[in-house]
C-alpha cells in the first residue's frame, strides 16, 4: 500500500485523460453549441472547471514532456516535435526520447506503490530507447509509440509493452488526396479502429487493478486528424452542414462530411471518456479516484492549400473552436495554449465549481507529489491541491514559460495578467516583442509593448533567467 496510512486517508487513484488537439471552445462546458459532449459536460458539473488553464506547449511532444516531467519549455529536453533517428541517422518510429535521468509522473507514482498504465499516443521516444514508456515508469503501455503512425485511426499496428501488434492487414494511410469522384468515408476505414482498441485496454486495466492503487494515463488520439470517425457518429450530425467534401488538399485523408466528421471525432472522444467514468462507477472506484481531463494544445490551424478547410479538413471557424482566442495549434498565442481543464475528486473537489486560478502542465508534478505525501520540490510549477480543495490561501503563481522551437521559434511568458510574446525567433529577422494584458484583452488584439517598455523588460528578464541552453533545440532569448 502506498504511503499515506489507512484506506480512509491514503491518496486516491488517478486517471489523467489527455485529448489531442482539442480546442478551448470545443466542449459544451466551454461554450460549444454544435458538438455533443454530454459526458465531459457531466464531468464539469461533477467537479471543477478551470478558466485559465494552459498546456505545456502548442504541439504534441513538448507538451507531453512538460506534463510528465514537470519541467517547463525553458528547461525541458523536448522543445519541439522531432523524429527519432538510429545510429545511421535514419528515421525510426517515434520521437526523440526523453532521457533516463529525468523523472516522470509514472516513476513518481510507482515509487509510492501504484501500478501504472498508459494507453493512447506516446510520442516521447521509440521502443527500447530511454523514452520507451516502460523505461519511464509505466508498468503497461498500449497504443501508438510515434506521432506519424497516429495520423491514421486505422494503422497497421499498435504497440503493447515493446511488442508490435498488427491490427490491420490492409491499413489506411494517414495522408492521401482524392481530387475527383465521390468521396466515401468507407474507403478510408479498415477492420480495426485504433481508439476502440485503446479504450478496451484502458477498461481492462481498470478491471485488473481495481483492488490496487493505480495511475492511469490516457493520452487519447481524438480529435487529431486524419478525420476517420465512426460512421454512426457522423450520421448524428446535420447533412446540411456539408455542401462539399474535403479532398485532402490540406493534408491527411478526405472525408465526405468534414464538419460532421470533425464533430463526430469529438463526440467519439466524449463517449470514450464516458465509458472510462462508467467503469470507475461500476467498480465502485468513483469516490476514490481523482480524474483529470485536458488537451495537449489548441485546435488545428488553417492552411493556404484549401480555400475552405484547414489542416485535415477541420473548419475551426464553423465551430468557434478557439472560443474567440487568437491563434491555433503551433502558436504561443492564447488559442494555441489555453485548453479545457476539468478535475473531479468526489468529497474533495466541489461539484459544479470553477476556478480562475492560472495553471499549466508544469503544475501537475508538484501537485501529485503533495497528493502522495511528499513535499513539493521548488520547481517550474506550483501545487494545485489548495486550489482543488477550495483553500482560502492559494499558492503564489510562478511565471508560465514557453520556449517553443517549432514553427520558426516562439517565446512567451505570462506573469500576473501580463503576457510577452515573440515570434520567428529562429528566423534571420525575428518579429518584435508583443505585450498583452490578458485581464482586459484575452484575445490579444492590443499590443502594449511600445507604451509599457518596463513590462517588456521584465518579461525578457524572466525568459533569460528561465530558458536554459538546449543542443537539440537551440534558441536564444533576444535582448531587444
Amino acid at each position: 500500500m502506498p504511503s499515506g496510512g489507512s484506506a480512509d486517508t491514503r491518496p486516491p487513484n488517478v486517471v489523467f485523460i489527455l485529448a489531442d488537439d482539442l480546442g478551448w471552445g470545443e466542449l459544451g462546458s466551454y461554450g460549444q453549441t454544435k458538438i455533443e459532449t454530454p459526458h465531459l459536460d457531466r464531468l464539469a458539473r461533477d467537479g471543477m472547471r478551470f478558466l485559465q488553464s494552459y498546456s505545456g506547449a502548442p504541439v504534441c511532444a513538448p507538451s507531453r514532456d512538460v506534463l510528465l516531467t514537470g519541467r517547463h519549455l525553458g528547461h525541458a529536453t523536448i522543445r519541439g516535435n522531432r523524429d527519432a533517428v538510429d545510429a545511421n541517422g535514419e528515421r525510426v518510429e517515434g520521437q526523440h526520447p526523453i532521457p533516463d535521468e529525468v523523472g516522470t509522473l509514472a516513476e513518481l507514482f510507482k515509487d509510492h506503490g501504484y501500478v501504472t498504465g498508459a494507453m493512447g499516443k506516446w510520442g516521447l521516444g521509440p521502443v527500447a530507447s530511454s523514452g520507451d514508456p516502460n523505461a519511464q515508469g509505466f508498468d503497461h503501455f498500449y497504443g501508438y509509440i510515434g506521432q506519424r503512425v497516429a495520423h491514421s485511426y486505422y494503422p497497421p499496428h499498435l504497440w503493447s509493452d515493446g511488442e508490435k501488434v498488427v491490427i490491420n492487414e490492409a491499413p489506411i494511410p494517414g495522408h492521401q488526396t482524392q481530387l475527383e469522384g465521390e468521396v466515401r468515408a468507407e474507403d478510408w476505414q479498415a477492420e480495426n479502429y485504433a481508439p476502440d482498441l485503446i479504450l478496451d485496454e484502458a477498461v481492462d486495466f481498470l478491471e485488473q487493478h481495481a483492488e490496487e492503487r493505480f495511475f492511469l494515463y490516457l493520452p487519447f488520439v481524438e480529435p487529431h486528424v486524419a478525420m476517420q470517425p465512426p460512421t454512426e457518429w457522423v450520421e448524428r450530425y446535420p447533412e446540411e452542414w456539408d455542401a462539399e467534401p474535403y479532398r485532402g488538399l490540406a493534408g491527411y485523408t478526405p472525408h465526405p462530411q468534414p464538419r460532421a466528421g470533425y464533430a463526430a471525432m469529438i463526440s467519439d472522444l466524449d463517449e470514450h471518456v464516458g465509458l472510462v467514468l462508467a467503469k470507475l462507477e461500476e467498480l465502485g472506484l468513483e469516490d476514490d479516484t481523482l480524474v483529470v481531463f485536458t488537451s495537449d494544445n489548441g485546435t488545428t490551424h488553417g492552411s493556404d492549400r484549401d480555400p475552405v478547410f484547414g489542416v485535415g479538413g477541420v473548419d475551426s471557424a464553423f465551430f468557434t473552436s478557439t472560443g474567440g482566442l487568437r491563434g491555433f495549434k503551433g502558436s504561443v498565442y492564447e488559442g494555441g495554449l489555453r485548453v479545457p481543464l476539468l478535475v473531479r475528486w468526489p468529497g474533495r473537489v466541489e461539484a459544479a465549481s470553477e476556478s480562475r486560478y492560472v495553471t499549466y502542465f508544469a503544475d501537475w508534478f508538484p501537485t501529485f507529489q503533495r497528493l502522495l505525501g511528499e513535499a513539493a520540490e521548488p520547481g517550474d510549477g506550483v501545487d494545485l491541491l489548495p486550489v482543488l480543495t477550495g483553500a482560502s490561501v492559494l499558492p503564489e503563481r510562478t511565471p508560465l514559460v514557453w520556449a517553443f522551437a517549432g514553427y520558426d521559434g516562439q517565446l512567451a511568458v505570462r506573469w500576473g495578467d501580463d503576457k510577452l510574446v515573440r515570434r520567428n525567433v529562429l528566423e534571420g529577422e525575428s518579429s518584435s516583442w508583443e505585450l498583452y494584458d490578458l485581464s482586459s484583452d484575452p484575445e490579444e488584439t492590443e499590443d502594449l509593448a511600445a507604451v509599457e517598455p518596463e513590462k517588456v523588460a521584465r518579461g525578457i528578464e524572466i525568459l533569460r533567467a528561465e530558458v536554459t541552453g538546449n543542443e537539440l533545440f537551440p534558441m536564444t532569448v533576444p535582448q531587444g
